[in-house]
């Protein structure tokens, strides 16, 4: 029985000097909401991250997002939306033997490509809107000749109907075919800006409205076009590093 008395005094002892030593620091983390270790680290990786000054693309009070699309790319994989989830990209109209903004646009989106080269979440999708001609096997070979190195980069062939809908439904970014015009087809030489979450974003112009594209075909170094419209290539790659800060 003596030994038995003993270890409870003993348990006792430890008691009380655990509650000597820690309870006061307990309380003090308490007083001052730093509850755990692993809740503080948590708030530090989304330190510096919120979201921008950049403006939803709305229809009819509802925030436009990319359709669900699928279609194959330059290394004969089948890609969809779901691709892009978690990146920044941005959308592009165009096809192969295109003489005259194509090789400026894609020229602009490698100088970007280059620009965002240590950025795992940023990506392109340039869809052609010649899939009868831009097979992968074309693209493939207009990804090495352009130097389009981003894995994240995709150019997509398939269905030339589904093409040409989610450019003229889903962007609302113009497409046709057109053979009274260089090249056989006519397209705009515009940029959409894409999120994370992929919805469409763009920063707002002086008057306040939404620019909702981004002037795909004058180059930085240009400055303006032939009709004194100002390079949007500098302002594109501002509003990707903000996308990508979101």
């Amino acid at each position: 029985m003596k030994k038995t008395n003993y270890s409870y005094i003993g348990i006792a002892f430890v008691i009380l000097v655990f509650g000597i030593l820690f309870v006061p620091k307990i309380v003090d983390r308490i007083t001052n909401n730093d509850i755990t270790r692993k809740e503080s680290r948590s708030n530090l990786k989304q330190e510096g991250r919120k979201t921008s000054d950049l403006v939803f693309i709305e229809n009819n009070g509802e925030k436009r997002s990319v359709p669900e699309f699928s279609f194959t790319n330059q290394n004969g994989e089948q890609i969809t939306n779901a691709n892009y989830k978690g990146k920044v990209y941005v959308v592009e109209f165009f096809f192969t033997t295109c003489p005259t903004i194509c090789p400026r646009m894609n020229n602009n989106l490698v100088q970007i490509q280059n620009t965002f080269k240590d950025f795992e979440d940023f990506g392109v999708a340039s869809f052609t809107i010649n899939p009868e001609h831009d097979t992968p096997e074309v693209l493939k070979s207009y990804a090495e000749t352009y130097g389009i190195t981003n894995p994240n980069w995709h150019l997509l062939t398939g269905e030339k109907e589904n093409i040409y809908k989610l450019a003229n439904e889903g962007f609302y970014i113009y497409a046709a075919e057109n053979k009274d015009v260089e090249g056989g087809f006519e397209h705009s030489g515009n940029f959409a800006l894409i999120d994370k979450n992929g919805y469409i974003r763009s920063r707002k112009d002086k008057f306040g409205n939404p620019i909702i594209y981004y002037r795909g075909v004058t180059s930085e170094e240009e400055r303006t076009d032939d009709n004194g419209e100002v390079e949007q290539i500098s302002i594109l790659k501002e509003d990707i590093k903000k996308l990508l800060n979101e």
